[in-house]
């Protein structure tokens, strides 16, 4: 028999740490679980100064946590969006764990709707790692909370760009990380909300396969002029059933 499916995530939580153990992250146990997404676009994110940061769906907090972590002296601010109450008590609890009150703080609500709850333009930076997977696509979650992660059950891609235009500021800069065989559509609604691409870069699982990039990390500007940036290939695995690339392995370097 298969394993059997519940409406709500398991309360039971697990507490994993990142960068040697300086990070702490608590997840629920059964509900969902970040990967190597955050990790990777954490590290793809340029920030300037004094930075607004805004994380639509923002889950448990991983995705702000890592960039307080690196870079949290070019933060002013970095407010954790989240829609699914569970996850949100989990990024509140997370900010605590890591002491970053000060500069972190949970905000929940509902992104296809986002003028209720933030100030529109007030944002410098978006980040987003938005659901990947159309309804009945990609593999099939367990539990409620996985499943409005991972899938598209509140939210298209189109809804997420809507949101985020919606909040950053004029020529500020929106990042998000997206399957690489979504790159036509990402391309096609990026004009329809005035953000133009600046950077991008596809990630593959290991050099030398046939398989085709598997992730893109792109950097989109809002009234932004021409001009896009391709970042040579980022491969996640230095070859099939090897260990993580030397460029991935300093992702999770410490300092």
């Amino acid at each position: 028999m298969g394993k059997k499916c519940n409406d709500l995530a398991d309360v039971k939580r697990t507490q994993d740490t990142l960068f040697d153990g300086r990070l702490f992250c608590l997840q629920h146990a059964d509900g969902y679980r970040f990967s190597i997404d955050p990790v990777l676009l954490a590290h793809f994110v340029r920030l300037g100064k004094d930075e607004n940061v805004l994380d639509l769906g923002a889950g448990c907090g991983i995705l702000g946590l890592i960039l307080l972590y690196r870079a949290g002296n070019r933060i002013r601010s970095l407010t954790a969006f989240e829609l699914q109450a569970g996850l949100a008590e989990l990024a509140r609890d997370n900010i605590k764990l890591n002491q970053f009150q000060n500069q972190m703080q949970v905000m929940e609500g509902d992104l296809c709707d986002i003028k209720k709850s933030l100030k529109p333009e007030a944002y410098s930076t978006v980040v987003c790692n938005p659901p990947f997977y159309p309804l009945g696509g990609g593999r099939p979650s367990c539990n409620k909370e996985s499943e409005i992660a991972r899938h598209q059950v509140t939210c298209t891609l189109a809804d997420v760009l809507k949101a985020a235009a919606t909040a950053v500021k004029n020529r500020g800069r929106i990042y998000l990380i997206y399957p690489a065989d979504g790159l036509g559509s990402l391309f096609a609604l990026l004009p329809q909300q005035g953000l133009t691409a600046k950077r991008l870069q596809l990630i593959y699982s290991y050099p030398d396969t046939e398989t085709g990039a598997r992730l893109l990390l792109l950097e989109a500007m809002k009234n932004g002029g021409e001009g896009l940036e391709v970042l040579p290939p980022f491969y996640i695995y230095d070859k099939k059933n090897g260990n993580y690339s030397e460029a991935m392995q300093q992702l999770y370097e410490s300092s």
